[in-house]
């Protein structure tokens, strides 16, 4: 009689921390600083690279210099809420609190912005192995255990498999 040894490898299981509410502070500029202070010593260029990291055009915001509302943080200030399920912090389910930040809180938000995509942006890879069968004892099954990178990895090997997924 032959041993029949099977290892069974456990499913990987993927979670998000995320909220419905911003990761930071409106006032939490400091958390992170090159950013901080980048905003305000040039906030045309880091409102340029800010909607770009948010995938609208670079040139964007700087039609912010023609109203009283500066209309294209709002505008972004509602996508970013919008495109991570944040919750509206003031008034009752309406845009006003993003109408209230945008107007008085305006390098502030941009910095709030910047630290949500910055966050809930980042890729991440699980590589995981396929079951391979021994060649010295038929009915004997193995399996690697899976590791979890930030980076994308490549494998030649044809057992591996490797599965990319952004959370968002």
């Amino acid at each position: 009689m032959s041993a029949k040894t099977v290892v069974n490898q456990p499913k990987p299981f993927i979670t998000t921390t995320y909220s419905n509410k911003w990761t930071s502070g409106i006032c939490d500029c400091f958390e992170d600083l090159p950013q901080c202070c980048l905003a305000c010593w040039c906030l045309p260029c880091f409102t340029c690279k800010t909607s770009h990291e948010a995938g609208e055009c670079v040139c964007l915001p700087l039609l912010d210099a023609y109203g009283l509302i500066p209309p294209m943080t709002l505008s972004l200030r509602v996508s970013v809420r919008q495109r991570y399920g944040i919750e509206v912090s003031l008034g009752k389910g309406d845009m006003s609190g993003d109408c209230v930040y945008a107007t008085f809180c305006n390098i502030c938000s941009w910095c709030q912005m910047a630290r949500e995509i910055k966050r809930r942006s980042h890729t991440l890879t699980v590589i995981n192995a396929q079951p391979t069968m021994m060649a010295s004892q038929p009915m004997i099954v193995t399996s690697q255990p899976g590791v979890a990178v930030s980076q994308p990895m490549v494998s030649s090997i044809s057992t591996q498999g490797v599965l990319t997924s952004r959370i968002m």
